[in-house]
């Protein structure tokens, strides 16, 4: 009886699966709009949830330091929140405090050049007239209808004018639609960042309560996998975290190390800016990259291919040396897979995609790699057979004999 109601079960699954399945290919619109609208309603958790796991990582090494004074074990937590807050506070402020005032100089260094322009303008207006007459002349010898084209120049315009006119309501309705979407994504953002303060607070009984889920409605076997596969996520995301702020950190200091040695401008500035975008894995530097060489040429056009080139040598350098080995060995992941990860994680979901990829392949890694470990212990391979075997030297060649001289016998002399 027990295996028949297990069937049918198992057969009602399968059904419901397969009209479930039916139903959103007929319906893809339908189903795209629904999850579309389940994504934005769960959108301040999610975000709420990355909140909390970048910040949990500083948090948590704060929380280390404190020790572990059962007196002050409910201080803990809030003062180790309160110090991370601090913290990361302080780095963007003191990242701000470099960039901004940076800002202010180039843009001062553009306004200069500007009056620069208009001071040699009157210059350049004199040479122009000098040269009217030149002109003229060789207009009057060009067969042009000038009726035809005064036409088309009205029309031009006339077309042009009502552009502007359709553009000025739709850019009325696009504004309002602008702050429509500001005011919901500020929103989202303040719903998230109390979400992941509740989280940070709380993680513990979180935590236990989603163990007690898991055990409660699984069995011990799934929950006990399920618990292990989450525990290495986390670690490997974490670690990649760690790793990914530590590279950043590494090539803005290359740049402001090297920059003043060839008499570079804004050396901090650019150092600051290449680091903070390169917290997007691969690319990011490059937004630096144009950041500073724009620039630059502001100042000198030469020195702004001189750095264009010294960005190319450094990010061969980072590319291949740097970023490979540090956070491929912070997430336990060789260093080819990792620039595998972050080539398929841009083509499939661009920038956020190279910031998954690279964790979520490590963990997949780890995962088949103890699997392999496991269906080699089952079948009891031999070591031996698991390593390369080095080429074999080719066997010597066999000595050669020397052929025994003929004997003089039966030759005829010579005359």
């Amino acid at each position: 009886m027990e295996f028949h109601k297990k069937t049918v079960w198992t057969v009602a699954a399968a059904a419901f699966a397969v009209l479930a399945g039916y139903w959103g290919l007929q319906n893809l619109t339908l189903l795209g709009g629904a999850l579309r609208a389940m994504v934005s309603l769960i959108a301040p958790f999610l975000l709420g949830c990355a909140v909390a796991f970048i910040l949990n990582v500083p948090m948590r090494a704060v929380e280390r330091r404190m020790g572990t004074d059962k007196r002050t074990a409910k201080l803990r937590r809030p003062v180790a929140f309160v110090l991370t807050l601090a913290l990361v506070s302080g780095i963007l402020a003191l990242a701000s405090l470099v960039i901004v005032p940076s800002l202010g100089e180039a843009v001062s260094s553009v306004s200069q050049q500007a009056q620069a322009f208009f001071t040699r303008l009157p210059e350049m207006l004199t040479t122009l007239e000098t040269r009217l007459p030149e002109l003229k002349t060789a207009l009057q010898g060009l067969d042009i209808e000038w009726t035809d084209l005064s036409a088309k120049a009205l029309e031009l315009l006339r077309d042009l004018g009502e552009r502007l006119v359709n553009t000025g309501v739709g850019g009325v309705l696009g504004g309002m639609s602008f702050v429509g979407s500001v005011v919901s994504g500020v929103s989202t953002f303040f719903i998230g960042l109390v979400f992941a303060v509740y989280l940070l607070l709380q993680k513990e009984k979180l935590g236990r309560q989603i163990r007690q889920i898991l055990y409660a409605l699984l069995p011990e076997r799934a929950a006990d996998q399920i618990l292990s596969v989450a525990d290495l996520a986390n670690r490997t995301f974490s670690n990649f975290l760690s790793g990914q702020c530590l590279e950043a950190v590494i090539l803005g200091s290359l740049f402001i190390v090297i920059m003043p040695i060839f008499k570079m401008p804004y050396a901090v500035l650019v150092g600051v800016t290449v680091a903070l975008t390169a917290l997007i894995p691969i690319v990011g530097a490059f937004i630096g990259c144009a950041v500073g060489a724009v620039l630059i040429l502001l100042v000198n056009p030469v020195q702004a291919l001189l750095f264009i080139v010294l960005f190319l040598v450094i990010q061969q350098i980072e590319g291949n040396l740097i970023y490979p080995h540090v956070v491929g060995s912070s997430v336990g992941l060789p260093s080819i897979w990792v620039l595998v990860a972050v080539i398929l994680g841009g083509k499939l979901m661009g920038i956020l995609g190279m910031l998954v990829f690279i964790p979520l392949c490590s963990v997949l890694y780890a995962l088949f790699r103890q699997y392999v470990k496991d269906r080699l212990a089952e079948r009891k391979i031999p070591p031996s057979k698991l390593r390369p075997q080095p080429p074999q030297a080719p066997p010597p060649a066999p000595p050669i004999q020397k052929r025994p001289p003929k004997s003089g016998k039966g030759k005829i002399p010579k005359a």
